[in-house]
């Protein structure tokens, strides 16, 4: 058995609440939402941590407008403190370069970063999930025995083919969804909310699409200002975080 593996636990003691933002399929504005995430509740107030475990299009980095800051190392790895947000992304290990990382390979990142970090005592680990149901989502499921779901999908029929199979096997493997946020909505309609009633899982409600959103990219600022940001923060009111 990996020693690294029965550290992470240790490592993870300390933090009340993990959850992972995933999609089952990329371009759904993941990354976007759990960096915003995390910013909303640093900004009120809590003790926040961001891992971005997208190992092929690491992105939260670039949200954050994160620069010239870097991990320290005292018998581990100690996140740098970023608007109010430890973070650790697998841009530091591979300076944002592309990384053909394949099948052990992952696993033995994933471990790795998992095994090193410190993040200390958190209220909210926020994990940005990669795109899919690969080796990267079953991990996290495999040895972050108590991260939530927060699953994110946009109003496309073929977005919510690839979100319905992941909250299956979410299920299937009885791991805590919080609900569905559905993001990008430019019209109104019922069909997304009524299919996950449908699959008895929570819907969190719609993001409006924000046309003014990608100004606000790299500015955090910003971002907290933006429509996004105020779409989400009614959404949080109805969720027991």
């Amino acid at each position: 058995m990996d020693a690294r593996v029965s550290v992470i636990d240790k490592r993870l003691k300390n933090i009340k609440r993990i959850i992972s933002v995933a999609s089952g399929k990329g371009g759904v504005g993941k990354s976007l939402v759990a960096s915003s995430l995390a910013l909303n509740l640093a900004k009120k107030g809590f003790k926040v941590g961001l891992l971005d475990l997208d190992l092929y299009g690491p992105s939260s980095h670039i949200i954050l407008g994160v620069k010239d800051v870097f991990p320290k190392e005292e018998k581990g790895i100690i996140p740098p403190n970023v608007h109010g947000i430890n973070f650790m992304s697998i841009v530091y290990f591979t300076e944002d370069k592309p990384s053909p990382f394949r099948g052990i390979d992952i696993s033995n990142i994933i471990i790795e970063l998992l095994a090193i970090t410190q993040w200390g005592l958190l209220d909210f680990l926020i994990i940005d999930m990669p795109p899919g149901m690969g080796d990267e989502t079953l991990d996290v499921i495999r040895f972050i025995k108590k991260s939530e779901f927060l699953v994110v999908s946009t109003p496309s029929k073929v977005a919510l083919g690839a979100v319905s199979k992941l909250l299956k096997i979410l299920k299937e493997l009885k791991i805590p969804i919080i609900g569905v946020l559905e993001n990008m909505s430019m019209t109104r309609s019922s069909f997304i909310k009524n299919e996950i009633d449908s699959m008895d899982l929570p819907y969190l409600g719609c993001i409006s699409f924000d046309n003014a959103l990608e100004e606000s990219i790299g500015k955090p600022n910003k971002l907290l200002e933006s429509d996004f940001m105020k779409d989400l923060d009614d959404l949080l009111e109805g969720i027991n975080l």
